[in-house]
């Protein structure tokens, strides 16, 4: 075969496994068995090999991942991706509707496309002359990760756009959601856990994980899939609606839902909320609601955007699923303080617009108390809103049950022998098991803690399996040549790590406390006891009756911390520490604390501060920042997007504050204008 023979082979059979992708990934429809299919691939593989000169990358042999990143580029967005104006009210949707309405003016008909909300990975495709020029994630709506390479291994995501009903555009930008299909997410999980991997919280987790994976040949792993719902740009397009658009993609070759409707009155948007809400629990991947858009294409432009969402654009949210779900395994789990707790893994279920996979069984008397098996149905609940608990199992008459499940005679992590402490089984091997070791690690790096970018689970996770870190004191001694032999890592990246360590290596005392993992001290704990004791050494000389002259610390606390200070194990790390390889500064006295006695609760996104810096103003000014909201709360302070947070505290009666309002608050109890702008 002469290079013009091959280059005409390549080029047929480029197009031939494309179209045979398009058939089995977005059609459902093969045509070809697997065994062809692989002749087919084995053939370009080789050929691509024999000529190298012919090389592409949206060549589908380029699909099973390249070489690992150094890190994502920042990708500006062709147009802005913005978030969608959402709730769970019907008197929301018809201020929408009305709105809208009034907004076009009298006489104009109105006609929406009504779309299933997909609970998955924001991502905008950029096509050039009909190839894929570029991927990145959502971001900030402006700008996102550019994430080509990963996108390229998705099957569904066509590399080159068919034209053969439809001419495709020199150039298209067109949005879609990334997604796990829900056997595919158990699959990756029961994988992982056999790894001794954590797995994913949720098939949204999953998703966004996997498409954010330096290394594009893990994405390649992962069974992920898109659909495409918007075009953002394109040239030279005539194009009038939204339902033209999906039919437009469907051409191209995109994969497009097919549960989209086209509607022109709100009791049929109603009607397609009640069907999709009755079938979600049948459908193979996560929706979370309906997402309703303006027809009218030139009708949206005249409508325009706020700085958030399209004015032409609504998203109607389902209420919670029925907190009913099945118990997939139980596993158990070594925390960073060496309690073992059981962990039901679940079928995927959403609990107050967050969807669960896994639950804590507390411990192993709960455990029998309940009589929670393997293959149960169950009632699962977010204790006090925020963390998933099994109340209940509910009884099915007439089916087999599993066997009992019995904690572990030894830790899972470290092999020593399991120790009981009233109901909780507790692993006493410290510093020295390894579950324990890698957990008290993340907390170290952890924002609040010493805030070490970069040092998250997986990371510390591999540090400790790899034997570079035996103890806390030894992350301070890691060098890039060390970083460079473990996955993931490259030159960049290894240097990236270690100055981020020597970054924090200066740290504030109350920082270091709480990076320390005392039992019983928390960020504000771990604060009061800084600016009542000025140095680390005072702290550590203590007595149970010293430390209860600090307000809020009692017998309980007193003991845990002076117990903490008192075992030699402990004693040698921050030993350790000090000898050169963490710097501590000394704590500012504690200035103006106009919020002293105020608890805030934050949800959704603000504009003029991230979410820690508006926390960490809020305690430096003395007040405190809670997780949960409950009736001694004083104010919950509402940004974009807000979670069922907002809901609860409309329950209770607790004040809400826009981000304007929180600013005002502020400003009437006298904290200087240049702090809210510091950040």
């Amino acid at each position: 075969m002469d290079r013009e023979q091959a280059r005409q082979r390549i080029e047929f059979l480029r197009q031939e496994i494309e179209r045979h992708n398009y058939l089995y990934y977005v059609k459902n429809q093969p045509e070809i068995s697997d065994e062809e299919y692989d002749r087919l691939f084995r053939e370009l593989r080789e050929l691509e090999e024999q000529f190298p000169e012919f090389h592409s990358p949206n060549s589908p042999t380029q699909r099973v991942g390249a070489p690992p990143l150094e890190e994502f580029p920042t990708i500006e967005h062709t147009a802005p991706m913005l978030s969608l104006e959402s709730d769970r009210e019907e008197a929301a949707l018809r201020a929408f509707d009305e709105r809208l309405r009034r907004g076009l003016g009298e006489g104009v008909e109105v006609a929406y496309v009504v779309e299933p909300k997909l609970d998955g990975a924001s991502v905008e495709l950029v096509y050039k002359n009909g190839q894929l020029a570029r991927a990145a994630t959502r971001g900030d709506g402006l700008r996102g990760e550019g994430v080509t390479e990963n996108v390229r291994t998705i099957r569904s995501v066509p590399l080159w756009l068919r034209d053969e009903a439809r001419p495709a555009p020199p150039f298209l930008s067109v949005r879609g959601e990334v997604i796990m299909h829900l056997d595919a997410f158990e699959r990756l999980n029961a994988e992982l856990i056999a790894q001794g991997k954590t797995p994913f919280a949720n098939p949204r987790n999953a998703a966004a994980g996997s498409l954010r994976q330096l290394d594009p040949r893990i994405t390649a792993s992962r069974p992920l899939d898109i659909y495409v719902y918007d075009i953002l740009a394109a040239g030279g397009l005539q194009i009038g609606t939204q339902w033209e658009v999906l039919q437009a993609l469907r051409d191209w070759g995109f994969k497009v839902n097919d549960l989209a409707r086209l509607v022109h009155t709100v009791e049929e948007i109603l009607a397609c909320h009640r069907d999709l809400a009755a079938r979600r629990d049948e459908l193979d991947y996560e929706i979370d609601g309906i997402v309703i858009k303006l027809n009218d294409l030139a009708a949206r432009e005249r409508l325009g955007a706020t700085s958030h969402h399209p004015r032409w654009a609504f998203a109607f949210k389902f209420p919670p699923r029925k907190e009913v779900t099945r118990v997939l395994k139980i596993i158990p789990s070594v925390g960073r303080t060496g309690i073992v707790t059981p962990v039901a893994l679940l079928r995927p279920v959403e609990i107050g617009g967050v969807t669960v996979s896994r639950a804590s069984l507390h411990n192993r008397e709960q455990v029998e108390r309940m009589d929670i098996r393997e293959g149960d149905l169950v009632r699962v609940q977010r204790a006090g809103d925020v963390i998933p608990e099994v109340v209940e199992r509910v009884e099915e008459p007439g089916r087999k049950r599993g066997p009992r499940f019995r904690m572990p005679e030894r830790c899972p992590s470290c092999g020593t022998p399991l120790v009981e402490r009233g109901p909780f089984t507790l692993c006493p091997n410290g510093f020295a098991c390894p579950a324990q070791l890698a957990g008290r690690l993340q907390h170290l790096g952890s924002r609040h803690a010493l805030d070490i970018e970069g040092l998250g689970e997986e990371t510390a996770k591999l540090l400790v399996e790899k034997g570079l870190v035996k103890s806390l004191p030894d992350l301070f001694d890691l060098t890039p040549d060390q970083l460079m032999e473990l996955e993931g890592f490259a030159e960049k990246s290894a240097n990236n790590l270690v100055q981020a360590i020597r970054r924090a290596s200066e740290v504030d005392l109350d920082r270091l406390l709480y990076a320390l993992g005392i039992p019983e001290v928390g960020r504000a704990v771990a604060r009061d006891l800084a600016q009542h004791f000025g140095s680390l050494e005072a702290l550590r000389n203590a007595t149970e009756e010293d430390l209860m002259q600090v307000p809020g610390i009692g017998p309980k606390m007193a003991a845990a911390i002076v117990a903490f200070f008192r075992d030699p194990r402990n004693q040698e790390v921050i030993d350790r520490l000090l000898d050169g390889r963490v710097r501590l500064r000394e704590p500012e006295r504690a200035g103006p604390q106009p919020l002293e006695g105020l608890k805030f609760v934050f949800t959704g996104g603000l504009q003029r501060w991230s979410r820690s810096q508006a926390q960490e103003l809020v305690e430096r000014l003395g007040g405190r920042v809670q997780s949960s909201v409950s009736r001694q709360i004083d104010y919950v302070v509402v940004g974009e997007n807000p979670g069922s947070k907002l809901d609860r505290a409309r329950a209770l009666g607790v004040p809400t504050l826009d981000e304007e309002a929180f600013v005002e608050l502020l400003r009437s109890r006298g904290v200087p204008e240049a702090a809210l702008h510091a950040g």
